[in-house]
């Protein structure tokens, strides 16, 4: 594929580096963790690793509230760690994709420490500020993500300051066109530095509508969103005006623009909005906005394959010049293979399924750490529990914690799994150390191989790669579509349930790719037959 095309049909695996592997000894992933793991990424067959924020940061929300975009936290080592890790990826061909976290900073960055002061300073008008109403309540209703108003009084200006997340995670105003450049410039110093891209978190949040209009109140019957519960006030309200504003489009083309001055460098945007789908097509329309979207679509409790065809063909139809990429799990939510398995309990060959399904979507796909092994969701205590989003919303929602605990490398060190050799900030969970990669990759039939295998297979399929979707209408619990490319065209079905299932085919001269063993449908005369999570690859005449 051409330089500027590697993104196309990548395999992005995310790792979040406070759990990936400790070297120091605090309990805490590093940066030299991901070196010292580099060659086990490689042998995934992944294209690139997308870490997670590893800026200076309090922590508040786990280095998503950055108090420096130009510094490596002590926690995760220093700059010089960074730089070793890209050229250590860039050795093995695997590209780096970083966060940027660019409509809010932490509420400890110099910047806010500047504008707060008073209403007169330099940077005064650098972050979100309003009046209070006449009878001191806060400017409007908008509210947080996190639970609560989405304003905090400061003292020291007698205004509201907007934080559409954690309190300590104020906006910065992008309506300052000195803003905008400071965040661009900060990009840049990333860019010179050699990084491949950035997912870009929260990317529809970066502009509010500087009228400050109300939101407008959503019924009942339609308060349901993608990464937060329906229990938060949030979903409440349709979020009209505190994000997703006509002017960020021109923040998203200045971004292209920058990056079209480092060649090969790409753009994958976080998109969570009251119509995610149709941000997503918005922001990679016309080849000079972000290169891919990326939503909480697919990471939610509805495991159909009316769903998921009907999500996947909506976007197809609204996205006619972007790039999509899809993902079941991340950092932020339940882990897919209990989200979607049988009362929460992970079953070996549904996990091999959803990771052929999710790599044969048309698109690029995004794994995140642990997924490769068939992690499930970690139990973890309320007096363990770090993140503040959980042990508000306790016990209805347990916030993100589940699937944030550290990876298990391995069985001969007692507890913490050959992740650290103290005890690590979340707890490693018990069912995790019967699935670490030690065991895993010396069984044949492991899910962890499964994964390798099919990586390479896809390698090779650049009707996978780079070819069109077509769904075909199937009853449940099968889902299959058609992709083409160049002239070939291949017929993939999914069986997302447990029991066998059949389907009639109506075409003939099917070859079947035997390759993959453990994707074992058959076909007689005109039926096919999937066992449960099973999966069929055929070329069709």
């Amino acid at each position: 594929m051409a330089q500027q095309q590697w993104y196309k049909g990548a395999v992005i695996y995310q790792v979040y580096p406070r759990s990936f592997q400790d070297t120091n000894g605090d309990g805490i992933g590093d940066l030299k963790g991901i070196i010292s793991r580099i060659d086990y990424i490689k042998s995934l067959g992944v294209d690139a690793i997308w870490i997670s924020p590893f800026f200076k940061s309090p922590m508040k929300d786990f280095g998503y509230d950055i108090s420096d975009y130009r510094d490596v936290d002590p926690l995760f080592g220093d700059l010089n760690d960074f730089d070793e890790l890209i050229a250590q990826a860039h050795q093995r061909d695997i590209k780096i994709i970083i966060d940027q976290v660019l409509s809010h900073t932490s509420d400890q960055h110099q910047w806010f420490l500047d504008s707060r002061e008073d209403k007169t300073n330099d940077r005064s008008d650098w972050y979100v500020w309003a009046d209070a109403k006449p009878d001191g309540t806060q400017p409007n209703n908008w509210l947080s993500i996190f639970g609560g108003p989405a304003w905090q009084w400061e003292p020291r200006r007698g205004q509201y300051y907007l934080h559409n997340f954690f309190t300590e995670q104020p906006d910065l105003n992008f309506h300052n066109p000195d803003v905008r450049q400071a965040v661009l410039d900060n990009v840049e110093f990333w860019l010179k530095k050699g990084v491949d891209g950035f997912r870009l978190d929260a990317i529809n949040f970066c502009y509010h509508d500087a009228q400050l209009r109300d939101n407008p109140a959503k019924p009942p019957e339609k308060r349901q969103g993608r990464g937060f519960s329906e229990d938060n006030p949030y979903a409440f309200q349709y979020h009209h005006y505190n994000n997703t504003q006509p002017e960020n489009i021109s923040f998203m083309q200045d971004i292209r623009t920058l990056l079209d001055k480092y060649p090969g460098t790409v753009s994958l945007g976080e998109i969570s909005s009251e119509d995610s789908l149709a941000t997503m097509a918005e922001y990679t329309a016309g080849g000079d906005k972000l290169h891919m979207g990326y939503s909480f679509e697919l990471l939610t409790n509805d495991y159909s394959s009316e769903y998921i065809r009907t999500t996947v063909k909506t976007l197809e139809e609204r996205m006619t010049e972007g790039w999509p990429c899809w993902a079941f799990s991340n950092h932020d939510v339940e882990r897919v293979a209990s989200r979607w398995s049988n009362n929460g309990e992970v079953n070996s060959e549904q996990c091999k399924m959803l990771t052929a399904l999710l790599a044969s979507l048309r698109g690029s796909v995004c794994m995140y750490q642990g997924e490769e092994l068939g992690l499930g969701e970690a139990s973890v205590a309320f007096e363990d529990l770090q993140d503040p989003y959980g042990i508000t919303f306790w016990p209805n929602f347990k916030g993100r914690d589940g699937c944030r605990t550290p990876m298990p490398w391995h069985n001969d060190d007692g507890e913490q799994a050959g992740f650290s050799a103290t005890k690590p900030w979340l707890p490693v969970d018990e069912n995790h150390k019967r699935q670490t990669v030690s065991k895993q990759d010396s069984d044949s039939d492991s899910i962890l191989n499964a994964f390798r295998h099919f990586m390479t297979w896809r390698k090779q399929q650049a009707i996978l790669l780079e070819g069109d979707i077509e769904f075909i209408n199937t009853p449940e619990p099968l889902l299959a579509f058609y992709r083409r490319f160049a002239g070939q065209t291949m017929l993939c079905v999914f069986n997302l349930a447990q029991e066998p299932a059949s389907l009639n085919i109506e075409h003939t001269d099917i070859v079947q790719h035997t390759e993959l063993n453990h994707h074992n449908g058959s076909l007689e005369k005109q039926t096919l037959t999937l066992p449960g999570f099973g999966c069929f690859y055929a070329a069709v005449s």
